[in-house]
């Protein structure tokens, strides 16, 4: 479940031709789980008819004429106290001068002046009204008062020129949403570590050793740490993944790559969660050059990796960070027990147990099914779950132990 649950998001429409954007949007954070109220501007309604914003949220899409109606009494003031937070996108270059100089000339920009909760502005423009003086100054101003700018970004443009001004995709647009969302969240103030993915090892220029991780549990973490205001550094091996907004991302290859990384970043972590599928073994020599088939089969001498959990141990007992570390244990047999011999040699305070060989759990899929090993002697099984709801358990589990 993500942060978006039980959410009160004011949404603000304004005169862009991207949109068509804001009700897509509005529809997905409505599956998600978030109250969206929607405030079309008269310049929005040019483009997208409230009728379109009623029929994916299944209630009311407020327009101008509702702030001189007999909706409710001083709508603006109810929804600006309600909200979690107001979203304007997309926010064109004038409603950007407005909101800078507390213009309140229409139901959108009124309730933004009432509003208490966090602001998030994602512009859509072309890219001269965009570079202009006057729009870095206006949006530098509500930087400054605390508004979340999200983009925007670069390419074609409803002019048919290139450049930056182009409103973010809508899964974007949700990163933001929950990164905002996150900041008040139980891991405000924390820095958490998650490593993913699997480590490549190179035999020659072309080829490597690795192993069938995905990196979508180790995504999904940070994530989850995101969600509960964490600042996330997320370190990665290549995927086919889309980092979670808001992450400080880390690119390596191999394990000592890794190692390097890992004891750099979590020298001032609260917490470290270890999901990477790391090798444990390497050739000992890489060939400078692609092997050859027709110089017959070669022989690949290998040697084991460093052990990063017990140099994370190491520089744990001498630094006291970070405060706390989890492993995990991707295992083909003997699940518990050598998930629990690997929890006390590296000193973790949790870790994951998950069995490789279930067809519907670990590599690649998207559903996993652990048990969780505490330092106190504590076990809990979770049932067969999504990636993503385990990672929220994992995260809450870390959370309760920082407490």
């Amino acid at each position: 479940m993500s942060n978006l649950q039980d959410k009160h998001i004011v949404l603000g429409i304004t005169g862009s031709i991207a949109a068509f954007k804001g009700a897509d949007l509005a529809s997905k954070l409505t599956q998600l789980g978030a109250q969206v109220d929607v405030i079309l501007t008269s310049a929005a309604e040019k483009f997208i008819t409230p009728l379109t914003l009623q029929s994916v949220m299944g209630h009311h899409a407020y327009t101008e004429s509702d702030l001189w109606g007999g909706e409710a009494h001083v709508l603006h003031v109810g929804l600006a106290k309600s909200a979690d937070l107001l979203v304007i996108t997309p926010c064109t270059a004038n409603t950007i001068a407005k909101l800078a100089h507390g213009e309140a000339d229409n139901l959108l920009t009124i309730t933004a002046l009432a509003a208490r909760c966090p602001l998030l502005i994602a512009p859509a423009m072309d890219g001269g009204m965009f570079e202009h003086p006057a729009t870095q100054e206006n949006l530098a101003k509500l930087k400054e008062r605390g508004a979340y700018i999200a983009g925007p970004a670069e390419g074609h443009l409803a002019s048919g020129l290139s450049g930056v001004g182009r409103l973010l995709e809508v899964p974007d647009l949700i990163g933001h949403i929950r990164f905002v969302l996150g900041r008040r969240g139980r891991l405000a103030d924390k820095k958490v570590v998650v490593s993913a993915g699997g480590t490549q090892e190179p035999l020659d220029p072309v080829r490597v050793l690795t192993n069938k991780s995905s990196g979508k549990q180790g995504y999904a973490l940070a994530q989850s740490a995101i969600d509960l205001g964490a600042e996330v550094t997320l370190i990665t091996t290549p995927t086919s993944l889309t980092a979670p907004i808001g992450a400080n991302v880390v690119h390596v290859q191999t394990a000592s790559q890794m190692l390097e990384a890992v004891l750099k970043e979590s020298a001032d972590a609260d917490a470290l969660v270890m999901a990477a599928a790391v090798a444990d073994f390497r050739p000992k020599r890489a060939a400078g050059n692609k092997m050859k088939k027709r110089d017959g089969i070669p022989q690949i001498e290998l040697e084991t990796t460093e052990d990063i959990l017990e140099a994370v141990a190491a520089q744990r007992s001498r630094m006291k960070r970070p405060c706390v570390t989890v492993g995990f244990a991707a295992e083909s047999r003997d699940l518990i027990q050598n998930a629990g011999e690997k929890l006390k040699s590296k000193n973790l305070d949790l870790i994951v147990a998950n069995d490789i060989s279930a067809k519907d759990a670990g590599f690649g899929a998207e559903t996993n099914r652990v048990t969780l090993l505490f330092s106190s002697g504590k076990q809990e099984s979770l049932p067969l779950m999504s990636k993503v709801d385990v990672a929220d358990a994992i995260i809450e589990r870390v959370a309760a132990l920082l407490e």
